[in-house]
């Protein structure tokens, strides 16, 4: 890793946001690229098939803001996390450093808005509850809305189990 005394304010600010999302591949807005550094451009290159380059030994790969929709569901039905780091403010009125922060953050289970899986494919979500030998279960389609309840005597074997199955995860 550079050190600490010899980064450029950018990626000062990269540090920063980084440090708040290590989970994630941090896909970073610089002009009209999203950059990846260090481990997630390593990862990212080799997940999207794009080079690897590096500036001052820096690694690094980036991706056009305007095709970003298919390299993001390449990664999320990898299972990858991303986090995605806008430029909030006028790059001519800013005031030194462009602002920038994370505007969204997408996992497998609720990238909605893009082509995740298969054309039909669901997105659940699911609430159990337990009271003495009974069982609830609400399950709610995030894409569609639709919902579904089921109930049960905990004593029936595998009935919890049989609704669960009905709604796959990603």
């Amino acid at each position: 890793m550079t050190k600490k005394n010899s980064l450029t304010p950018m990626m000062e600010q990269y540090f920063r946001i980084k440090k708040d999302h290590k989970d994630t591949l941090l896909f970073f807005r610089l002009g009209d690229f999203y950059e990846m550094f260090y481990e997630d451009a390593k990862v990212a290159s080799a997940v999207l098939e794009i080079a690897l380059t590096s500036r001052q030994k820096v690694p690094m790969c980036g991706v056009p803001y305007h095709a970003v929709d298919s390299y993001l569901t390449k990664l999320l039905k990898r299972g990858f996390k991303i986090a995605i780091c806008e430029q909030v403010e006028d790059a001519k009125k800013a005031i030194g450093i462009v602002k920038r922060e994370v505007v969204k953050i997408l996992t497998p289970g609720t990238a909605l808005e893009l082509e995740v899986g298969e054309e039909k494919e669901n997105t659940y979500i699911a609430s159990l509850f337990f009271q003495n030998s009974n069982w609830g279960m609400a399950v709610v389609d995030l894409a569609s809305g639709e919902i579904k309840t089921a109930q049960s005597n905990a004593a029936a074997p595998g009935s919890i189990n049989d609704e669960l199955i009905k709604h796959p995860d990603r």
